[in-house]
């Protein structure tokens, strides 16, 4: 049932066939803020996404928000987000006639220059990303991603920066209303109960060089052989197969193979009984904006070790609610674990105070009245 004197809003963005399962952060975003935002009676929330697997145009209802599902043509992300993608998204919305649109990651390219009120969420930078991925042409392919993005965040009038990182880097770019708001998470991540029968470190991450996989098992490793007795368990799936093999070869060569446990690809279900029963959440990434798994754990009460580069500086209070280490410093990373894990009153204390900032800034209803407000704005400015 459309609501009555709301405001409509068509917020564009990846999102899951099942929403119990979304992949990556972006999808995880826009799943906690969608339902957030839906229960606002003056809001009427449509998602537009598009699908290589949907042959024609859908629509279904979730959690009180109407869905748009539309085919996705292209198979390269950036020529579908400037070809046949942008077409296709645009028109759409057009048609449905919103009277704001908010649009998350590469989507924001695909309503450039639409004559509507817009506002864009900036989850990272697709450029570094390509940068770091390691494969074939990268150098090149970042430098286009870099043209293209740089263009896409000058054409907003309103822009939603996840992290004062974020901010930081478009500030000299953008002539566009930079807003500063934290990504929402499941608010079922704050009813987690902590149930810590042993020592864990949990990572939940794609396995892949940006994340630095490889320097998170050699840092675990090094704990061990100092005569530290955890267990290291790895959530999300492999992401370069090469990478792969090689987070294979080094738990072997350290020996570690009876202590660390590869999950793979786990529902949110299992994430937050992974955290219950964790110790540390590391995450020690060489790029990133917002990480969702730093703030996830931070809501059930985990102390995190994470890098003292990018975004996670300003989600992390270097020995309040967790410790900042150097990525490429796998001593460090493990000297920094040793502090947590062999102690638990200050893993008890950390994790209590990592639960109340995250209360204050992750909650998603915190972070869906405060997106309202943007669109209030955004609105009004037109």
């Amino acid at each position: 049932m459309v609501k009555q004197n709301t405001m409509k809003v068509a917020i564009a963005t990846a999102f899951p066939v099942d929403p119990a399962r979304p992949r990556g952060g972006v999808e995880a975003v826009s799943v906690n803020l969608v339902r957030a935002l839906a229960r606002f009676d003056d809001l009427d929330v449509h998602v537009i996404t598009t699908d290589t697997a949907c042959a024609s145009p859908s629509q279904s209802t979730w959690e009180g928000a109407t869905l748009h599902r539309l085919p996705r043509r292209g198979r390269k992300v950036l020529a579908d987000a400037t070809g046949p993608g942008r077409q296709t998204v645009t028109e759409f919305i057009v048609g449905l006639q919103p009277d704001v649109v908010h649009a998350h990651d590469v989507y924001g390219l695909m309503v450039k220059g639409l004559a509507l009120p817009r506002v864009f969420t900036v989850h990272g930078f697709i450029h570094e990303d390509t940068r770091l991925a390691g494969e074939r042409f990268a150098a090149l392919r970042a430098r286009i991603w870099k043209r293209v993005e740089i263009a896409g965040w000058a054409d907003q009038p309103h822009i939603i920066s996840i992290s004062p990182y974020v901010r930081e880097r478009l500030a000299p770019l953008v002539p566009g209303v930079i807003h500063d708001i934290d990504n929402p998470i499941d608010a079922g991540c704050f009813d987690v109960s902590p149930n810590r029968t042993r020592k864990v470190v949990f990572s939940a991450a794609l396995i892949n060089h940006r994340k630095n996989t490889l320097g998170l098992i050699e840092a675990f490793g090094r704990y061990i052989a100092a005569g530290g007795d955890a267990e290291l368990r790895l959530a999300g799936p492999v992401a370069e197969e090469d990478y792969g093999r090689r987070v294979s070869a080094l738990i072997s060569e350290m020996k570690i193979g009876d202590r660390v446990t590869q999950l793979g690809s786990i529902p949110a279900a299992q994430v937050r009984q992974e955290l219950a029963a964790a110790s540390v959440f590391a995450l020690v990434s060489f790029e990133e904006g917002a990480p969702m798994g730093v703030a996830e754990a931070m809501a059930a009460g985990v102390p995190i070790v994470t890098s003292n580069r990018c975004g996670m500086p300003y989600m992390v209070r270097h020995g309040e609610t967790g410790f900042l280490v150097d990525p490429n410093d796998p001593q460090d990373v493990a000297r920094h674990l040793g502090e947590l894990l062999d102690d638990a009153g200050r893993v008890e204390a950390m994790g209590c105070e990592a639960r109340r900032v995250a209360m204050e800034r992750f909650h998603p209803d915190v972070v869906a009245r405060r997106t309202r407000e943007v669109y209030r704005r955004a609105v009004a400015r037109r």
